[in-house]
Formats: structure tokens, C-alpha cells, sequence
């Protein structure tokens, strides 16, 4: 068996390499992670029609060019969400699904507090520049969870991020996530939650995807939440907890070809 492969989307904050350094690094080489920045961030506005679907042609345009026929798709939050879509889009060319908290998963089986959860992010268009973001934050994590305050002036590529975020929750509003084609993928997939974050919004999609998929494990940090997730807060124990999840998927994908 050469290395494993893997594809690492982030969220609709951090570009890949600064999300995703630590976990890379904490892999290490026996490990081929490309960690892949956004389609929605290739240039200074989201690019025109950007859905999900682009996010989907753009990581088949990394694996293609990297030569592989199959490999391992992780996503955090917004890159979460586009990895459940190319789940269902694209099973044929995935060993294992990881999803760290992802920010959207359908719009079936809604509870009414998941409702008002939405509710309360499509208020967030109205809000004015200053007041986005931090409102944005305060979503994710529960209500007693103290989010520290930006440290000195922000970096130069967080004035794109709040229309970013936008474009994420437009083509959530519209974008056909086929909750039978998720049911029919039969590899592993992997679930990380943080314990402190938003229980109506990331506990529930947890709960939601346990019964579509076949194969699904739960892992709970319980320290951490969405704005301090594992992937950069606790990177060798997350290293270690996708590693042994790709191994199995690595085995299981052998043994069907045999």
C-alpha cells in the first residue's frame, strides 16, 4: 500500500494552509494531505452561479490532477457541507467521508429549534459589516461559551469572508442535498463534534446524519467548539483518530476488491 490520500477543505473562514497546518504536520509523511482551499475564495468576490457544486468540481480537479482515482474527502463547516454534497454526488471516487462540524446537511427532518437556529442566520444579511461577523460566531458555540475578541487590526482577506459566508447560506436555501444517495454510500464516515458548540445546530446534524448513513461514527471533543476545533486546537489526537478511520476504510476497500 503507497501513502495514504486524503483531501482537507476548510470553512468559509481560515484559508487550508492556516487551518490545516497542524493536522497535516501531525499526519506525517506517510500521508499525502492536500489541503485545498476553497473555489468560493479563488478570486476578490464569490465567482458568479458559486454553489456547492463548484466546491464538487473543484476537488475533482485536485484529485485528477494529483492521480488519484479514489481517495479520503475531510471538510470542516462550509468545506463539511461541500463534502456531504460531493458524497452524494460523487461516491465512486471516495475511500472514507471526515466531517468536522459541517455547517449545513439538508433540509429534511428539521426540529423546530433547528429551524429558528436558520432563522436566525438568514437575519445575519441585515446586520451591518461590524456587527457580522461576531454575530456569525455567536451561532455556533453554545450561549455560556466566551469568544475571545479579535486581536489587533484583522488581516487584509476578512473584509471577502462575510460575503463568503453569505454565498454559503444562499446556496443553502436552495441546493438539493439528496438524502437517499447519502443513505446508499457505504464507506466510513466519521463525525467530530465539539462540545461546546451550538447543540441545536452542529449536536443535531450529528443526530440527523447517524441514521442516513450505514456506516457512521461519532467522536466528541468535548473541550472544544467551532471556533477552536480539533484541527488546530488538539491536531495529534484528531491525526490519530483519522488515521485509524482511513486504515479501516483502506482495509474494507481491499477486501471488496478482492
Amino acid at each position: 500500500m503507497g501513502p495514504i490520500r486524503a483531501t482537507l477543505l476548510p470553512g468559509a473562514v481560515l484559508s487550508a494552509p492556516l487551518a490545516y497546518g497542524a493536522l497535516v504536520e501531525a499526519l506525517g509523511p506517510d500521508v499525502d494531505a492536500a489541503a485545498k482551499d476553497l473555489e468560493l475564495y479563488a478570486g476578490e468576490v464569490p465567482p458568479p452561479g458559486w454553489s456547492l457544486d463548484t466546491e464538487i468540481e473543484g476537488v475533482l480537479r485536485e484529485a485528477d490532477a494529483r492521480g488519484w482515482e479514489t481517495f479520503h474527502l475531510a471538510g470542516y463547516s462550509g468545506g463539511g457541507a461541500a463534502a456531504l454534497a460531493f458524497a452524494a454526488r460523487r461516491p465512486d471516487r471516495l475511500l472514507s467521508l471526515s466531517l468536522f462540524e459541517p455547517a449545513w446537511a439538508g433540509t429534511w427532518d428539521w426540529s423546530p429549534a433547528h429551524a429558528r437556529m436558520w432563522a436566525e442566520h438568514d437575519a445575519l444579511e441585515a446586520l451591518p459589516a461590524g456587527k457580522f461577523m461576531p454575530a456569525f460566531m455567536r451561532l455556533a458555540v453554545k450561549p455560556d461559551v466566551v469568544l475571545p475578541p479579535p486581536a489587533g487590526d484583522p488581516p487584509q482577506w476578512m473584509a471577502r469572508r462575510p460575503a463568503g459566508i453569505l454565498a454559503f447560506l444562499k446556496t443553502f436555501r436552495s441546493y438539493d442535498l439528496d438524502r437517499a444517495r447519502l443513505a446508499n454510500f457505504d464507506r466510513p464516515v466519521l463525525y467530530v463534534l465539539g462540545g461546546l458548540s451550538n447543540p441545536d445546530h452542529f449536536g443535531e446534524t450529528g443526530s440527523r446524519l447517524s441514521v442516513v448513513f450505514p456506516d457512521y461514527r461519532l467522536e466528541v471533543f468535548e473541550a472544544r467548539h467551532h471556533f477552536d476545533p480539533p484541527h488546530r486546537i488538539e491536531p495529534e489526537r484528531l491525526a490519530s483518530l483519522l488515521r485509524e478511520h482511513w486504515n479501516r476504510a483502506e482495509i474494507v476497500d481491499h477486501a471488496a476488491l478482492r
